[in-house]
């Protein structure tokens, strides 16, 4: 999958309640649930139900540490 598709996926969930789960070190899953509010040129953010915004780039999607779940 290349950034160019990664990034157009993400511009069409905009403004949508998706489900996240982002995979961090030693096996930890976050999931949660948010809107994608801004896209940037290499990172979007996401605003959480808590009110939290968290930030990550098109190729935390690319290598499926993050994953995109409409």
């Amino acid at each position: 999958m290349m950034i160019e598709t990664i990034k157009s996926k993400v511009k069409e969930n905009v403004g949508k309640t998706c489900t996240f789960r982002f995979h961090g070190g030693r096996n930890q899953i976050d999931e949660f649930k948010g809107k994608i509010t801004y896209l940037y040129p290499a990172v979007f953010t996401v605003l959480t139900e808590d009110d939290v915004i968290k930030t990550f780039s098109y190729s935390d999607v690319l290598i499926q540490s993050l994953e995109i779940v409409a």
